[in-house]
């Protein structure tokens, strides 16, 4: 009997870090928090856990090139990110936010019952000179064997030098010769297209649901607790490590299910876990005392179409506009039309706001202070959600996995993956450690890092405050973006000082400080980002600044994912061609990232000293809201009133 070492180390990070997170929970704070926290880590655990493999799932099943899978995965995390919007306002002016998050599930539930039904995995046809060969694959990702079939046998493949194909070991006299030369070939695609249909409507759904859920679950934390209550902040921050326990569990889980199991159970798992949080919910009503509902519950009853009423005129609009995403997130340039419209649109209104509605210097400063740092927010972002992308892609093919470098014994029991213990010649007979890790847990890295970082840096900011030391907000997000430039620049250093085996990986501990240094960014960056936005806004036009904040937010995810596409690299039947080309062209890109993302810090930096007093006063205790939780820079509060959730 084994046990993965990965599950083995999120249960003791989860036991050190959790134990005391749920007696704090059932001690201090309102019964119904515990019905949030668990309701909402369930819904990130569905939600990163079918991020964490849906890169894979694209190049690997449907065979999709790095650039299509990307700019798939771009759309996706864009409208993910940009419907929450929609569902803020019919919350908080209709529907209320409890049956908004009902709701929200059970299209989640669906989208992720879908995403289990894998169907045919797409075939790949090699032509060449008019003959045709079939490419035949198995397995995922490092486990992943691809080969094509010539003559009724089976051979694998290299890169030839110049560019092409060489075919391994092919005997004198096969119908292919051992050397294609670059251009003389085509591969070509076959795939389920009811499967592709059932993967862009599960999605879809996912969309949808995450636009009622997303934005309105913590909004009804905040309603919890009457108004001053001390509570409400380590309120917030508890329910924030639910967030990212979901987040760390989901990467751990379905990426190991989802790549040694089958994509069906990955996926499969991410459902199941967000009818467990639909479960949670529903059955934990009583304990919400009442809040989330509807603010005129007479008006969504009123019919408005014969018998049909202003509450399932939503939700049937909602439904229709699932075929709408449906067409959308298939194309993504219409993606990219309808994001650099919305961007322009929303510029020109803040300039005329700026011009025209602010009345006082003051208020003008404080909104340009507001672009400020909705425009590092993009560049962050953009950056940092690469890990779903290009840093899983290279984690999958650059990167050595292995934890332990040979089998060993720790603590009297065996520790290592099968391939070492049977080079080893231990056959374990009870107990052991597998030391195996797939590219997909790597995802929980991140997660991981929050759930031991964060309450550092909540004690960090308190000691910095207590003696006025407290940085500024836009000299927090350029280091924020320093670290998350510097996290790219370890990896291209890494390469540079030789630590790249003649497989072309390099050791796992180097992607592991990337993301500890992503993560660090972020805890500079992400508590701060939306919570500024509604200090330095115009009362009158809070609400849009908000939906200019989650459109920022989405055009990173559009944007990040064309720059992954561009690092994309040539592969067969799912598996890279070259695996040093892939190297080289992940190094230049990850290198230029972190340049970028160093530069743009170093500037916000410098800035911060021109234009810390652009805020007025809006960071000092007096003027300060409150708490504003977020998940990866998202407000996970109502986007349409956060007045409602945010206490003055």
């Amino acid at each position: 009997m084994s046990l993965n070492i990965v599950i083995m180390a999120g249960l003791i990070v989860t036991l050190l870090t959790g134990v005391p997170v749920l007696i704090q929970i059932l001690k201090n704070h309102p019964k119904g928090l515990i019905i949030l926290f668990f309701a909402e880590m369930w819904e990130r655990f569905s939600y990163y856990g079918m991020r964490g493999i849906l890169i894979f799932f694209l190049t690997q099943h449907f065979l999709f090139d790095d650039a299509m899978a990307s700019s798939t995965y771009g759309s996706y995390t864009s409208l993910v990110y940009l419907l929450p919007l929609i569902g803020g306002i019919m919350a908080d002016r209709y529907i209320g936010t409890r049956k908004a998050i009902a709701f929200g599930a059970v299209l989640l539930v669906a989208g992720h019952g879908m995403m289990a039904f894998e169907g045919r995995p797409a075939t790949e046809t090699l032509t060449y000179a008019g003959a045709q060969y079939e490419v035949v694959s198995e397995g995922r990702g490092a486990a992943r064997d691809v080969g094509i079939m010539i003559d009724g046998e089976r051979y694998g493949f290299t890169p030839a030098e110049g560019g092409g194909l060489a075919l391994t070991d092919l005997p004198a006299g096969a119908s292919l010769p051992p050397v294609l030369a670059e251009g003389s070939y085509t591969l070509e695609q076959t795939r389920d297209q009811n499967g592709v249909n059932v993967f862009y409507l599960a999605i879809s759904l996912i969309i949808m649901g995450v636009g009622f859920l997303k934005p309105n679950i913590s909004t009804i934390v905040g309603q919890l607790y009457p108004q001053g209550d001390p509570r409400r902040d380590s309120g917030f921050t508890l329910y924030y490590y639910g967030i990212n326990l979901g987040a760390f569990w989901a990467a751990v889980l379905c990426g190991l299910l989802g790549q040694t199991v089958g994509w069906w159970a990955g996926f499969g798992l991410a459902g199941v876990g967000m009818l467990a949080g639909l479960i949670v919910f529903v059955l934990g009503k009583p304990l919400l005392q009442g809040n989330g509902e509807p603010p005129n519950p007479e008006l969504i009853k009123r019919p408005v179409f014969g018998p049909i009423n202003r509450e399932w005129l939503i939700y049937i609009a909602a439904i229709l506009g699932v075929g709408i995403v449906w067409f959308m997130v298939q194309r993504n340039a219409l993606v990219g039309w309808v994001l650099g419209i919305s961007t322009v649109l929303s510029l020109a209104a803040i300039i005329w706001v700026i011009a025209g509605v602010c009345k006082t210097w003051v208020e003008r400063q404080r909104m340009m202070l507001a672009l400020v740092l909705i425009f590092g927010a993009v560049v962050f972002f953009t950056l940092f959600e690469q890990a779903g992308t290009s840093l899983n892609l290279f984690a999958d093919r650059n990167v050595d996995l292995t934890i332990t470098p040979v089998a060993m014994q720790f603590l009297g029991l065996t520790v290592g993956t099968p391939a070492q213990l049977a080079a080893a010649g231990i056959t374990p007979s009870g107990f052991w450690i597998d030391a195996t890790i797939t590219a997909a847990q790597v995802q929980s890295f991140n997660a991981g890092f929050i759930l031991i970082f964060a309450p550092i840096f909540a004690a960090m900011w308190a000691f910095l405050a207590s003696k006025k030391m407290d940085p500024n907000p836009t000299m927090k997000f350029g280091l924020g973006l320093v670290q998350v430039g510097l996290g790219f620049l370890v990896v291209v250093w890494a390469a540079g000082s030789g630590m790249v085996d003649s497989a072309f990986q390099m050791p796992l501990i180097m992607l592991a400080m990337l993301y500890m240094l992503h993560t660090t960014g972020e805890l500079f960056l992400s508590p701060v980002g939306l919570s500024e936005i509604t200090k330095l806004s115009l009362p009158s036009v809070v609400s849009f600044m908000m939906a200019v904040w989650f459109l920022a937010s989405s055009i990173a995810q559009f944007v990040g994912g064309q720059i992954a596409g561009l690092m994309g690299t040539e592969t067969v039947g799912g598996q890279v061609l070259d695996p040093q080309g892939a190297l080289a062209t992940s190094l230049d890109g990850f290198g230029k990232l972190g340049w970028w993302g160093v530069g743009i810090g170093v500037a916000f930096i410098l800035i911060s000293f021109l234009i810390k007093g652009w805020s007025h006063g809006a960071n000092d205790a007096g003027n300060h809201p409150g708490p504003t939780v977020t998940d990866r820079g998202q407000e996970d509060g109502n986007v349409a009133r956060p007045g409602a959730s945010t206490p003055a």
